[in-house]
């Protein structure tokens, strides 16, 4: 049986971050499933770093999301990954998210949380609490704040949890993630 692994995300997902690890999921036959607050095209953006003191945002890539959250059964999938971008910041209001994020820390399957996905585990803080991870670093005052350990780290896991610190850790991130996904 092939392995399923939910993506949570909504609009202006970082791009990078959502689509690198959605095609290294069908590149390796893993079911892929985006799930966002509705079903519906999603708008992702570029960060990047051009000369200002933090990144510029930028219009990127539509996606397709395949399921509303709360419609997500987390007991059906295998392992759960959280992209950056500014996505975060306002799907952890969205009262379904604990519920599955909630899931994968206590049923001790894989997470992946990037960048400022940092936020989205706010939510869950006590599942985070006393653990280590790293983050993009204006999300190190909310990973201290969860009662973690932040890692100083491009790429960190810490049992069941691969974190990363933005899109240039992908490579690492995914291959972390996949170790897990597949022990």
């Amino acid at each position: 049986m092939s392995k399923r692994v939910l993506i949570l995300t909504g609009d202006a997902v970082e791009a990078l971050e959502v689509f690198y690890p959605y095609y290294r999921l069908l590149e390796a036959e893993v079911e892929a499933v985006i799930a966002a607050p509705s079903v519906k095209k999603l708008n992702t953006v570029v960060h990047d770093f051009v000369g200002w003191d933090t990144y510029t945002e930028k219009p990127a890539y539509l996606l397709e999301a395949h399921v509303a959250f709360s419609d997500v059964q987390p007991e059906t999938f295998d392992g759960l990954i959280l992209p950056g971008g500014r996505a975060p910041e306002y799907i952890r209001l969205q009262p379904d998210v604990p519920r599955i994020v909630r899931h994968f820390f206590e049923a001790g399957k894989p997470v992946g949380a990037i960048c400022h996905a940092a936020q989205v585990l706010e939510v869950v803080r006590d599942v985070v609490a006393g653990r280590s991870m790293t983050a993009y670093i204006a999300c190190k005052p909310s990973v201290e704040a969860m009662g973690a350990t932040y890692k100083e780290t491009g790429l960190h896991v810490d049992g069941n949890l691969v974190s990363g610190h933005a899109w240039p850790d992908l490579p690492g991130f995914m291959r972390e993630f996949m170790k897990l996904l597949n022990a």
